[in-house]
Parts: C-alpha cells; sequence; structure tokens
C-alpha cells in the first residue's frame, strides 16, 4: 500500500509574554494595514484605469510607504508578514479575475481574523521550539498533540480570535497511509432534526451545539447590549460573547471531525449531496438550525480526508429529487412539504423521507462513479432562465 506525502498544518494554542503579546499585536494591524492600502491603490487602478497591478507593483509600493514618515512605523515589524499580506491578496484577485471568487474585501479591525503569517526566514525552529523574527525568546506552545516525526515547518501562521486566544499554526510535510480497500459505499443525507441520516438506515442526531448555550449567548449578549459604545466594559463583554461563540464552534468542529473520519474509514466511496448552503440559509425559518448543522465544513473535511485515504467522494447534484423519487419503484412525488418525515407511494412502499432520500442518493452517485461521468455541473440558471434561488424557491421542497 502506498503512502502519499501531504502539507498538513498543526494547529496548538499559545500564551505569549506581555513582550510577544505587543510585538505580534503590532504586526498584526501592520499586515491589515498593508493588506487594505494595496487593495485600495489595486481598486483605484482597476476601476478607474482596467489596469490590473502586479505583486511586483505592490511590494515596490510597500517599500515606497516604509520610507515615508506617516508609515515609518511598518519597518519596526518583520517585513515577511507584509509581503505575505501582498501575497494573498495576489490570490484574492487572481480567484476573482478567474471568477472563483468575488472582489476582494478590506480587513476590518472588528471582523478579521487577526494574524500574521511567517516563512522559513523569519522564524527559528530548534529542538522543537519556535522562535519568530523579532523576538527574543520562543513562544510557550502547548503541545497537545506531536509533530510527524523529523518535521520541519515552511511556514508558521499566528492568530489571535476574538475570544482573545492565541494559536499557532505549523505548516509540515507529512506522509499519510491510505486506508485498507473497502467494498463498502455510503448515501449521507444532510438534515436539520437528524445531522445526517446514512444509506444502513443510521440517523445520526444534530447535538445542536448553538441551542445548547443559547441560553447564555443570550444572557452575554444581553450584557454586551447594555455596556456604552466604545467603553472598556463594552469591549470586556464583547470578549465573553466571543467566548460562547468559540465554545460552539469548538464542540462543533470536534464532532464533525469524528465523524467525517469514521465515514471516510469505513467506506471506500461516499456520496453526498450539492446543497447551496447560502442559499439556504436565507430561509429564516431554518438558517439557525442549518447554520448550527455546519454542512459546509463537513463537506470541507470529507474532501481532504477521501483525498488523504484513496477513497472517492462523489457530490451528485443539487437538483436530485432524492426525498421525492421512490426508491422501490422510480416513481417522482409532486410534492413533499418538509414537515412530511415518512409517505407512502403508489406502489404501496412506506418510506422514511431521510432514510429513502440517502438510499436515492447512494444509488445516483455509485451511477456516476461506475459511468465515469463526473459530476453535473453546478448552474448559475437553468432553462427556465430563472436564477438558482428563485428556481429553489419555485422546486417543491424536498
Amino acid at each position: 500500500m502506498g503512502h502519499s506525502s501531504v502539507k498538513r498544518a498543526y494547529r496548538y494554542r499559545f500564551y505569549p509574554t506581555g513582550e510577544q503579546a505587543a510585538e505580534l499585536s503590532r504586526t498584526f494591524g501592520c499586515v491589515r494595514l498593508v493588506y487594505n492600502k494595496a487593495l485600495e491603490e489595486r481598486t483605484r487602478a482597476w476601476y478607474g484605469e482596467q489596469r490590473r497591478v502586479s505583486y511586483v507593483e505592490s511590494s515596490a509600493a510597500l517599500t515606497a510607504w516604509k520610507k515615508t514618515g506617516e508609515l515609518a512605523f511598518l519597518g519596526e515589524v518583520s517585513s515577511v508578514p507584509l509581503q505575505q499580506a501582498l501575497r494573498h491578496l495576489q490570490t484574492a484577485f487572481a480567484n476573482f479575475f478567474a471568477r472563483r471568487a468575488q472582489y476582494p474585501r478590506f480587513k476590518s479591525r472588528k471582523r478579521s481574523r487577526a494574524s500574521a503569517e511567517y516563512t522559513r526566514s523569519a522564524f527559528t525552529w530548534r529542538d522543537g521550539q519556535l522562535t519568530l523574527a523579532k523576538m527574543s525568546g520562543p513562544l510557550d506552545i502547548r503541545w497537545s498533540r506531536p509533530l510527524p516525526e523529523g518535521a520541519v515547518p515552511s511556514t508558521v501562521t499566528v492568530s489571535r480570535d476574538a475570544a482573545g486566544r492565541w494559536f499557532v499554526s505549523l505548516l509540515c510535510d507529512d506522509t499519510v497511509t491510505p486506508a485498507p480497500a473497502t467494498a463498502n459505499a455510503v448515501g449521507v443525507d444532510a438534515g436539520v432534526t437528524s445531522l445526517v441520516t446514512l444509506s444502513t438506515g443510521e440517523k445520526i442526531a444534530n447535538p445542536k451545539h448553538e441551542r445548547r448555550d443559547r441560553a447564555r449567548l443570550a444572557r452575554a449578549q444581553r450584557e454586551l447590549s447594555r455596556k456604552a459604545k466604545g467603553s472598556n466594559n463594552r469591549a470586556k463583554a464583547r470578549v465573553r460573547v466571543a467566548r460562547v461563540h468559540a465554545r460552539i464552534a469548538d464542540r462543533r468542529r470536534d464532532f464533525l471531525h469524528k465523524l467525517t473520519t469514521r465515514l471516510v474509514h469505513e467506506n471506500q466511496v461516499v456520496v453526498i449531496e450539492d446543497l447551496t448552503v447560502r442559499n439556504m440559509v436565507k430561509n429564516r425559518h431554518l438558517a439557525r438550525a442549518i447554520s448550527d448543522a455546519a454542512w459546509r465544513d463537513m463537506r470541507g473535511m470529507l474532501e481532504y480526508k477521501c483525498a488523504w485515504y484513496g477513497r472517492e467522494l462523489v457530490v451528485v447534484d443539487r437538483w436530485f429529487p432524492s426525498s421525492r423519487l421512490c426508491g422501490a419503484c422510480g416513481t417522482i412525488r409532486e410534492k413533499l412539504p418538509l414537515d412530511v418525515r415518512a409517505w407512502t407511494c403508489a406502489c404501496g412502499v412506506t418510506h422514511d423521507r431521510d432514510v429513502n432520500a440517502a438510499n436515492n442518493i447512494l444509488a445516483a452517485g455509485l451511477a456516476v462513479s461506475a459511468c465515469g461521468d463526473g459530476v453535473r455541473p453546478q448552474r448559475e440558471s437553468s432553462r427556465t432562465g430563472q436564477s438558482s434561488l428563485k428556481q429553489e424557491r419555485s422546486q417543491p421542497p424536498r
């Protein structure tokens, strides 16, 4: 069984000294400023002259900014994170011009994650200790799991979340052994009452992490709303709200990792639906539950884990009528409201809505996999000429 080499990020929490925290906070601010200023210049060139600004031009502009009196402080922090910010902006524009992403947005002090990326020239890795440029001592990292043996980080990303926690992410080369081959295949139907229903008939309950902490979150948000804007007490209350959100997100991520790892190790083929979460959360009755289920995160985990362990992930078309299709006779029911959890077909077979959908998803995925036809592309519009969102609203509920 062959081994595959992958780039893998290992994330750890660390506790900076006061001096390190001040240096990193300055670096975060400079990274955000450089990114926003370069974006402003590129925006002016694009909308004013229809001219594309290259990374080389942005880098030259950064050098010039450092020589001005008002921006001389940019020279006081490590230059590498500032250059990396320009590279990230270059990638954002490449994705925009290739129509893979929207136009890049400015980084907000409040809403953007504070982070800085260091390449090999800007950190020292010695005897399992990490020292960043401009710092006298190593970071106090809590090694919650070991790095691969002999691993040397190629990139280090330091970040601080809204709850005030500090993290360092080390990008290393790692060797992944494909999982033993199996004949198993599974269809996965994402839901709200159950997080997912499998074609085996198993229903995995939605832990509803957000609902479990809803009272605590509401209390923290009420306290925040009472504080005067701009006050220190408001800043403290904002951190308390962020801590509740962080607790919810951590538990949700841990649950999804365990679930996706299990699905990938047990099955050779995993079939899921191409759900458009962005459009679905516009339904105000379901938005909270859909966001709490984190289907998009689950799909992302399945994608890279299947690639790592030699499994096949098949994504069936979003318009496939998985719930309304009778798995026994192939008849498609015209309407199936969301509150109907079981239904009987004209052929006499009674279906559990979710199990039937998971079985139909599996059958469709295996057909796609067998003929090597790939997955039908996502469509912005159909033969009707309606937008995707309008179609979803006009489609019978599944």
